[in-house]
């Protein structure tokens, strides 16, 4: 492993917490009704979908840090009110800059063992459930930032290189 994995993975971390401060910005400007309005996204509404990324980035960071969670339920509605969504967004958020930020190179060496969805015991590499983490992130947020199109929200930038710069 090379400083520049742990680089990337910190930079990620970053993005993470810029894209969800501008993602909640404009949730919060649409209002309830917007939020709660069925759509046609995996999880049905503005709400749920971001209610997922908060309960599977819960699941994998439990995970990356040594404890263990099911990956049922991940449709749980685990705040109704959007504020203390938001609230517990920018706390996960927090954990997730602490943690990659004091990562070293014996972390990605590692696997995690966890029972996935169905049920099924998996080992995989934590290289690629680390991949996975922050693109289940930016596949939803790309979902929620449809949805906001849907209802007149336009110039909202969540593209990386927008959002960091050296």
């Amino acid at each position: 492993m090379s400083t520049s994995l742990i680089r990337h993975v910190r930079t990620h971390s970053r993005y993470n917490w810029l894209a969800n401060s501008r993602l909640y910005e404009a949730c919060a400007e649409v209002g309830a009704e917007a939020r709660m309005a069925p759509r046609s996204a995996s999880f049905g509404t503005i709400h749920r979908t971001l209610n997922h990324i908060l309960k599977a980035d819960r699941i994998w960071m439990t995970r990356f840090e040594g404890g263990k969670a099911s990956s049922t339920d991940l449709d749980e509605l685990l705040y109704e009110d959007f504020g203390e969504l938001r609230t517990a967004r920018e706390s996960e958020d927090e954990r997730i800059k602490r943690f990659f930020g004091a990562v070293d190179e014996a972390f990605f060496t590692d696997t995690v063992r966890y029972v996935n969805n169905q049920g099924r015991s998996i080992s995989d590499p934590v290289p690629l459930l680390v991949a996975h983490f922050f693109n289940h992130q930016t596949h939803h947020r790309g979902q929620v930032h449809t949805m906001l199109r849907e209802v007149g929200v336009t110039g909202l930038i969540l593209d990386m290189h927008r959002l960091i710069r050296p």
